[in-house]
Formats: C-alpha cells, structure tokens, sequence
C-alpha cells in the first residue's frame, strides 16, 4: 500500500503533489511483483498442512494464479503504451498514470483493456466466481482447511487485503484515481481540505469497487475448474493479445511522425 497514490496536495502557488507514502518511479512494477509472490504462501500453506484437500487447493491456486497473472499483465500494457507514447513520458509511475486521466478516464478509452483487467482481478483475489481453490464443495475448505484460530486470520487477512490493493489499483489504472468526473476540471481546493476531498473521491470510488466485488459475489455461480482455466487460456489470452495489438496500431497512427 505504500507506493499507491490516494490524493492530492495544492498549494497556494498552484503546485500539485501527490499523497503517497513511497514516490517511487517504479510504483505499478512493484505492486506487481509483490503480488506474484503470494502464490508461494499459498503453495507452502497446502503443502505443509500434509492433507490432500489444502494441497489440491494449493495446486489450483497455483494454476489459477499464473494463468491469470498472465492476462491481467496483457491488459496494462495498452496504458503504459498510451501514457509512455511520444509527448507523455509517465513511466512506471502510479501517479503519472492518474495525472494522464485528467480529463477522460482510461475506462474510456481503452474499455476492452479495464473489462480483461477486472476478471484477471478477481481471478487473482480468488473470489467468485474464480474461488476454486477455497470451493467447499469440492475441497472441503480449500488450502486453509487444516488452519484455524490466529493462523487462519491471517490467510482471511490477507484476502481482503488482496482485494482492497487490487481495487485501489483498478480506480487509479481505468478510473482517474482521485480526479473528478470526465470533461470535468478537478473542484479540490487549495490546501488541506482539497486535499481532504480528493482522498474522500479516491475512497469513495474505492468502496463502489469493493461492493461492486461483494456483489458478484452474492450473484454468479461458480465456475468449475476447467470452465475458468479454459476461460484464460482460450478466450481472456487471445483477447488481450489482439487488444495489445490494434491499440500498438492505434498509437502508432495517432503519432505523428519525427524527422
């Protein structure tokens, strides 16, 4: 959570810094590799339980897990490729990725990008309809069955946690982070309570995901586990592949051309 941005500061003199507790260049390149190393945890927790139910929880997981990681990497890619065009040089940067959305949100602009973003999201966070390593009709309670008490809160920690930074994620990459609507310049003051409100709009855009993910929750079956490995490699992979393609095109026809 420390390398994702959740405001903004103004100035009297009109200079604009963002709230963030470690301002690294490289802030999206570490969320993501933080992130992959959860798989291990999970991977170690069934295996070391010495049950079979946690360790095929654990394999699934692993599975699930790579698949998906693979996708969700695919549909960023056309966002740094449009704030990283010529003319814009926002990195790796979270906060220049939400600096570029000032006047339209990438949800917009690269809809087919958010909409492979959101599944491989709640792939990666192992809520429904993509909990199968947790399925208790299948696996009684999946990697964390053997587990209870202080142990257990962890890995239910640890989820929610998941599923928190993944939100957070997703509203600074698809939907402006803490700017205002579309079309609209952002209404923060300048000082403190400015930077009050726009951390309120970050949290409040926020919560609309995090019910957003309680509702899917409440309303889709779940998948079996066939139905969600052929999903990645069969669909959500060749889809993101052809998107990262027509909008390489897209960009290097929008470029005009340097002598």
């Amino acid at each position: 959570m420390v390398v994702i941005p959740f405001g903004q500061y103004t100035d009297a003199a009109g200079e604009v810094t963002a709230l963030i507790l470690a301002p690294i260049d490289l802030g999206l390149l570490f969320v993501f590799a933080v992130a992959s190393l959860g798989v291990y945890g999970i991977v170690l927790a069934g295996w070391s339980s010495n049950s079979k139910y946690p360790f095929f929880g654990s394999i699934r997981s692993s599975a699930q897990l790579i698949s998906y990681e693979l996708v969700m990497g695919l549909s960023i890619l056309p966002v740094l490729m449009w704030t990283n065009a010529p003319g814009n040089l926002a990195g790796l940067s979270l906060v220049s990725i939400v600096q570029s959305q000032n006047s339209v949100w990438f949800v917009f602009w690269q809809p087919i990008s958010a909409l492979l973003f959101l599944i491989a999201l709640f792939a990666e966070t192992n809520r429904l309809p993509f909990d199968m390593p947790e399925s208790e009709t299948e696996l009684v309670g999946g990697f964390h069955t053997e587990y209870g008490s202080f142990k257990f809160g962890f890995f239910f920690l640890a989820e929610y946690a998941n599923m928190v930074i993944g939100s957070a994620l997703f509203v600074l990459l698809f939907l402006g982070g803490w700017n205002f609507l579309p079309g609209l310049a952002n209404p923060w003051p300048v000082g403190a309570w400015g930077a009050v409100l726009s951390i309120l709009w970050f949290l409040a855009k926020l919560c609309f995901m995090l019910f957003f993910f309680m509702w899917i929750r409440w309303t889709l079956p779940r998948f079996r586990y066939d139905q969600v490995m052929r999903l990645s490699w069969s669909a959500l992979l060749p889809l993101a592949l052809a998107n990262l393609i027509a909008y390489t095109l897209i960009i290097a026809w929008l470029t005009p051309p340097t002598l």
